[in-house]
């Protein structure tokens, strides 16, 4: 981890110090003169070699310091900690949504291999692999806020909302994600359950009487739960990092839309602070799979 974390930090250095676009010419606007551009970059520190930069920039690290944000005028880490409420929920309320789909029809469809549910299923999950996220954000916000009025058609809430009216916000943008992450949940869970269902255990646990249902669930997907949980943790790394699209479709004021606003301002540290943030995020969620294997699987601990 320590590793990972060592190379995320500087590659993320790296690109954004050699990306084209000058944070102090961006600031002062197409009115600045050059002695101006030149005074701002000296006091941000971006005159120094890279190299001190670097070193600078890894101390601060050291000192659990993400920088200051040069256009918010604030603490990275405060302005992270302001936008992780939308982008946590959002993760959470997708991961349940495609959990709730995906999981079951996949030990349904392993179950009738085969047939013609088993044969929907798998059309349904490449065609939910294939919609681009936006597009499917798009028709929802057409469909169910412009057209009918059910769902806001965007953004989280005034400033006095409550935590429930926000929580609707989200509705839509948590079905999209759910939506299009219950693809790829669907066809591992299909796939271990398979692998599984052939197995010479469950043939004996049929051979011994005991009903379907408990050889299915109880037998059966207890054994396949591994690569399932590994597919559910890194969804879940996937969407806390690829929310981008989604974010900004709603205009949801998460990590997401505050990278882009920070791309686009060459704000180096919120870059550099969101990236590290969550690659260390991803990490820790790989981490936390890896640990549940030792509860699921007592063969692992030998």
């Amino acid at each position: 981890m320590i590793v990972v974390m060592f190379l995320v930090v500087t590659i993320v250095f790296v690109i954004v110090r050699v990306t084209p676009g000058d944070p102090a010419a961006v600031m002062l606007g197409p009115d600045a003169t050059a002695q101006d551009i030149a005074s701002l970059r000296a006091r941000l520190g971006l005159d120094q070699p890279l190299a001190l930069q670097y070193l600078y920039y890894f101390g601060q690290l050291l000192q659990g310091d993400l920088g200051q944000s040069i256009f918010l005028n604030e603490p990275v880490t405060a302005a992270l900690f302001e936008r992780a409420e939308p982008t946590f929920f959002l993760t959470v309320f997708s991961l349940i949504i495609a959990s709730i789909i995906a999981l079951p029809i996949g030990i349904y469809s392993a179950y009738r291999r085969g047939s013609l549910f088993d044969q929907a299923a798998t059309a349904l999950a490449m065609l939910a692999a294939s919609i681009p996220s936006f597009w499917l954000g798009l028709i929802l916000i057409q469909s169910f806020a412009v057209r009918h009025g059910i769902f806001p058609v965007s953004g989280y809430g005034g400033p006095g909302s409550s935590f429930v009216d926000r929580m609707y916000h989200l509705a839509l943008p948590s079905i999209v994600l759910g939506v299009v992450s219950s693809a790829l949940i669907l066809r591992f869970t299909r796939a271990s359950m398979l692998d599984v269902l052939g197995d010479d255990y469950i043939r004996t646990a049929r051979a011994k009487g005991l009903i379907e249902r408990k050889v299915i669930l109880k037998h059966a997907l207890k054994n396949a739960l591994i690569p399932i949980l590994t597919v559910i943790g890194l969804t879940a790394a996937v969407l806390i990092s690829g929310a981008v699209v989604t974010e900004t479709i709603f205009s949801l004021p998460g990590i997401g839309n505050l990278v882009v606003s920070a791309v686009l301002r060459r704000d180096y540290p919120v870059i550099q602070g969101a990236l590290l943030v969550i690659a260390g995020l991803y990490v820790l969620i790989n981490f936390a799979i890896d640990m549940l294997y030792l509860l699921v699987d007592p063969r692992v601990r030998y």
